[in-house]
C-alpha cells in the first residue's frame, strides 16, 4: 500500500473538461471565468466578495498589505500571530514592516494559547491575525473577549481549514478578511491558486487594486467612474490608485475552481469522516498520544500528537516504511526555524515546542477510505504491542 500524502484529482473527465475549455477559449489570463469562479466562492463561503490570487500565500500578503493601507498603521505596529503556522501567515507582516509578536498555541484546536494571548495583547496590538490549522477553527468567542473594546482588528488564514464553521457561520467571515489555498494538497484544488474573502466593500476594492499593480480599472464599473472624474488629466488605461503586485490567477485555473467548488462539500464530508475512524482508531492509545477532536472541523491531515518523542521517530520510519508518507506538524515552531531563530527566543512556547518535537501528520483527502484505515490500524496495533 502507498498512501502519499495528496493524490491527483485531475481524473481524465476534469482533463477533457479542461481541454475543450483550453480549445473554445483564446483568452486565458484574468478575465470572465475568474470573476465567475468569485462569485460562486463567495456564494459558497457566504461572504460578501472574493478576490483570486495565485496562492494562499499572495492572498495573505495582500490581506497584510490592504490592511496597512486601509487602517494607516505604521512600521512597526505590532500583529499577533501563532508560533505555530505557515511561515506565509507571519512573512508578509516583517515584509510589510510591521512587527510579528508570536504566542504559544493551544492542543485542542491548535490555535493560539489563550491565556498566553491575553498576556501579549497589548496598546501597540493592531490586529490578531488568526491561523485556522489543520482543518480545526479558532475560538473567535475568546479571541473577542480578549479584545473587549480594544480596537484590534481580526485577519483569518484559512488556507488548511477551508468548509471549517463556527456556530453554522464559515470562518473568513470573523474579520476584516480571510484567505484560502488552492494548493495541489489543499481542500480542493486549482493546482496552484488562492482566495481573500471579506465583507468590506472598501476593503475588497482595495484588495482588487493590490492584486493587479494597483491599477483603477481593475475596480468595479461604479468606483471606476470615481478615479476617473477624479484624475480626469490622466489617462485611465494606465491610472495607478495605490502600490500593487501582479499576484493575479489565470481563466484556466478559475475554471478548474469552478470545476472543484462543485465537489468540495462532498470532499468535506469524506475528510471529516476518515478523521472519525482515525480517531476511533487512536482511542486505544490514549496514554500514548494526545487526540484532538471538534464537530465543527474541515479536516486537513490526521494528525500524530506524540507524547513521548522517542516513539514519534520511531513510529513516523515505521509508517513510511510500510508506504504511508508523514510531513511535520506543518512547519513546527517557527521560532526554531532558520529565518527566525536568531531574533527570536522560543524557551517559553511550551506548546509550539511540543508540536515540533513530537508531531506530524499523514495524508487526508478523498482517497482514503476503510481499506487504509483498516491498514493503518493493523501497523498501529503491530507498533504498540511491541512496545508494550
Amino acid at each position: 500500500m502507498y498512501w502519499p500524502l495528496q493524490e491527483n484529482f485531475l481524473d481524465n473527465n476534469v482533463i477533457n473538461q479542461l481541454c475543450n475549455f483550453i480549445k473554445r477559449n483564446k483568452r486565458f489570463t484574468q478575465f470572465k471565468k475568474v470573476k465567475e469562479f468569485e462569485k460562486k466562492f463567495s456564494k459558497w463561503n457566504n461572504s460578501k466578495y472574493s478576490v483570486l490570487v495565485n496562492s494562499g500565500s499572495s492572498a495573505n500578503l495582500i490581506i497584510i498589505q490592504a490592511a496597512k493601507e486601509y487602517y494607516n498603521w505604521k512600521n512597526n505596529d505590532e500583529i499577533i500571530v501563532p508560533a505555530v503556522t505557515w511561515p506565509t501567515t507571519v512573512t508578509p507582516i516583517i515584509q510589510s514592516g510591521l512587527k510579528p509578536v508570536f504566542v504559544d498555541v493551544n492542543l485542542n484546536d491548535f490555535s493560539f494559547d489563550y491565556s498566553d494571548l491575553k498576556k501579549k495583547v497589548s496598546k501597540k496590538t493592531k490586529a490578531i491575525f488568526i491561523a485556522h490549522l489543520i482543518g480545526f477553527p479558532s475560538d473567535v468567542k475568546k479571541i473577542n473577549e480578549i479584545i473587549g473594546k480594544r480596537n484590534i482588528k481580526i485577519l483569518e488564514d484559512c488556507c488548511e481549514s477551508q468548509g471549517a464553521s463556527i456556530n453554522n457561520k464559515k470562518i473568513g467571515n470573523f474579520g476584516v478578511a480571510g484567505s484560502f489555498s488552492f494548493y495541489w494538497g489543499h481542500h480542493m484544488s486549482t493546482i496552484e491558486g488562492g482566495m481573500i474573502t471579506t465583507n468590506d466593500k472598501k476593503f475588497y476594492n482595495l484588495c482588487l487594486l493590490k492584486r493587479s499593480h494597483g491599477l483603477a480599472r481593475e475596480l468595479p464599473n461604479k468606483d471606476q467612474n470615481l478615479y476617473k472624474r477624479k484624475y480626469k488629466n490622466r489617462n485611465f488605461k494606465f491610472l495607478f490608485v495605490s502600490d500593487g503586485f501582479n499576484l493575479r490567477s489565470t481563466e484556466i485555473n478559475a475554471y478548474l475552481g469552478v470545476i472543484m467548488l462543485n465537489k468540495i462539500n462532498q470532499w468535506i464530508k469524506i475528510r471529516n469522516k476518515n478523521y472519525n475512524n482515525f480517531t476511533q482508531i487512536l482511542n486505544k492509545y490514549k496514554k500514548t498520544l494526545n487526540i484532538a477532536n471538534n464537530k465543527n472541523i474541515s479536516s486537513f491531515v490526521l494528525p500524530f500528537l506524540m507524547k513521548n518523542k522517542t516513539e514519534k521517530i520511531q513510529l513516523e520510519k515505521q509508517l513510511n516504511f510500510k508506504g504511508i508518507e508523514t510531513r511535520p506538524f506543518i512547519a513546527g515552531n517557527l521560532l526554531n526555524q532558520p529565518f527566525l531563530k536568531s531574533k527570536y527566543s522560543s524557551q517559553k512556547f511550551k506548546n509550539s515546542n511540543f508540536i515540533d518535537n513530537n508531531c506530524f501528520y499523514i495524508g487526508n483527502n478523498q482517497f482514503v477510505n476503510k481499506s487504509r484505515l483498516n491498514k493503518l490500524n493493523k501497523i498501529l496495533d503491530k507498533f504498540f504491542s511491541k512496545k508494550k
